[in-house]
């Protein structure tokens, strides 16, 4: 079996430098890196990860930590995530953590002495339980902000005060919000976004906390047609499937009486072209959360900085009334 001192050998260097170059290429010449990857391809050599991480005094493992995994919303940031671990040879673990109870924080205390680091995806925990989880290792928030962590947030509150300013711009003079779950601090931000965007020009309702399925859609049905509205934003695609089917099975034509915004790939994949729609790219906010943390892993020390990734919205012709 080829190993380590071989690959050296034949590169023509110590063995310690071979490992570097394997290891930490950025320590060591370019050319000598490129020499020693030359002579590891030519004999077949395949470094043990394990070890190599071993040796540098970390697990080579990061978490990524959601409260659910019934949100459809999680799963391209767990992609992207995954895709630029891999990137920086690190293996993700997926683990999910509601943080709604003292026991489940042990929990989550305990994966993350096992671990480098940690994405925290936690919408509706306090600010304290969040900070708290900070505290057990290097972490980095995706979708939502607390003062003094690293965070990434697609910026889907603008967005949301996009499209209510729009339809109250295309006529619309009634417009419903269908909220998130309760404690939620982008449901928070979405809500507080759409109110400034429309003011006083349109009769507001807000209707909810809902949780993200597609029966809470389904069950908001009647609420939203006492309402009066004509345009309607939803927390999440699938609670404004869940209404759009209630509402057709009502008689009520949608888009047409009552017009509801969505997600651009799910409006694409349902052929509702006419449907003002966002578009939150997960893989991306993946991409950047696991870049920030490999940066904390790298520098040791939490900047509290925070970032908003933008959202793009995605208009039809009209949706005038």
């Amino acid at each position: 079996m080829t190993t380590l001192a071989d690959v050296a050998a034949l590169a023509g260097v110590a063995k310690s430098t071979a490992s570097r170059a394997l290891g930490r290429p950025d320590l060591v010449a370019p050319e000598t890196v490129a020499r020693v990857r030359a002579a590891a391809v030519q004999l077949g050599f395949v470094p043990n990860r394990a070890a190599s991480h071993l040796a540098r005094g970390d697990s080579g493992i990061v978490a990524l930590v959601v409260p659910t995994l019934d949100n459809a919303f999680f799963t391209p940031i767990i992609a992207g995530a995954q895709a630029r671990a891999r990137a920086s040879d690190l293996q993700l673990t997926v683990a999910v953590h509601p943080l709604d109870d003292a026991d489940d924080i042990v929990d989550l205390g305990r994966l993350m002495r096992q671990v480098d680091g940690c994405i925290l995806v936690a919408p509706r925990a306090l600010d304290d339980v969040v900070r708290e989880v900070g505290a057990f290792g290097p972490t980095v928030l995706v979708d939502r902000e607390v003062a003094g962590m690293t965070s990434l947030v697609a910026d889907t509150a603008r967005a949301f005060a996009d499209l209510a300013a729009r339809f109250a711009d295309d006529g619309h003079r009634a417009i419903a919000y269908l909220g998130g779950p309760e404690g939620s601090w982008q449901d928070a931000q979405r809500s507080a976004a759409i109110d400034r965007a429309v003011g006083d020009r349109v009769a507001l309702t807000r209707l909810g906390p809902f949780p993200a399925t597609f029966a809470a859609g389904v069950g908001a049905a009647d609420a939203v047609v006492a309402s009066g509205a004509t345009a309607v934003v939803p927390y999440a695609t699938s609670i404004g499937l869940g209404l759009v089917f209630a509402l057709r099975a009502r008689g009520v034509s949608s888009p047409g009486e009552i017009v509801v915004s969505a997600e651009r790939l799910v409006a694409e994949a349902i052929g509702a072209d006419e449907v003002p729609a966002i578009d939150v790219d997960g893989d991306e906010l993946g991409r950047e959360a696991m870049a920030a943390l490999v940066d904390l892993l790298a520098t040791g020390a939490d900047a509290g900085q925070r970032r908003r990734l933008d959202v793009a919205v995605h208009w039809p012709e009209t949706t005038t009334v």
